[in-house]
């Protein structure tokens, strides 16, 4: 027999959601995540999917990975004009110039967030003393697309040089690292 999980009205319509959008919603998304490459790797995928569905970034997220040097803040905060434009070309990713620059200067801040704090990880769940968020939701229609939080967190990493850092991507981002916790109550992936 199947978990319940969250409805976001998959499946409604003809929709069907995808095998890697069930594994992301139950093995990842919600659940706090601490490695700093991987803290690094969703503000990316999250800026990303700025104007475009999570399906589409979930399904080109290998590329991503491999694109991107397996999304290693060291090795994206070093590249120049002849890689980007090579990123550009490649019809694996979002090639969207605005969004590939934003990944180059978010990794020289990422880096300096780091130097400063240890860990960007202790800089981002320093925001909530390290606790999970749990809005325990009743449905998917009371999520918010931001909150105080994201709005504070968004205007500090905007005043640190990161770009595609607005509230609206930056709540998601926080349900994409586990500090928020937007699984419906009944989900069973909670």
């Amino acid at each position: 027999m199947d978990k319940k999980r969250c409805d976001f009205g998959l499946g409604e319509k003809g929709y069907k959601i995808s095998e890697k959008s069930v594994i992301y919603h139950d093995t990842r998304w919600c659940k706090p995540e601490h490695r700093d490459k991987e803290l690094y790797a969703m503000l990316i995928l999250e800026g990303m999917q700025a104007g475009v569905s999570w399906e589409l970034i979930l399904k080109k997220e290998d590329n991503f990975r491999k694109a991107f040097d397996g999304f290693d803040p060291d090795i994206v905060a070093s590249y120049d004009e002849a890689k980007i434009e090579s990123l550009m070309q490649d019809p694996g990713i979002i090639r969207n110039r605005r969004k590939i620059n934003s990944a180059v200067t978010n990794a020289r801040a990422f880096i300096k967030v780091q130097e400063e704090f240890g860990s960007f990880d202790k800089y981002i769940w320093g925001f909530t003393d390290g606790r999970v968020i749990d809005h325990r939701l009743s449905k998917p229609e009371d999520m918010p697309a931001k909150n105080e939080l994201s709005e504070l967190i968004s205007k500090d990493l905007k005043k640190r040089g990161f770009k595609f850092a607005g509230p609206t991507i930056i709540y998601s981002y926080l349900q994409g690292i586990g500090i928020i916790n937007d699984h419906c109550v009944y989900c069973e992936y909670r």
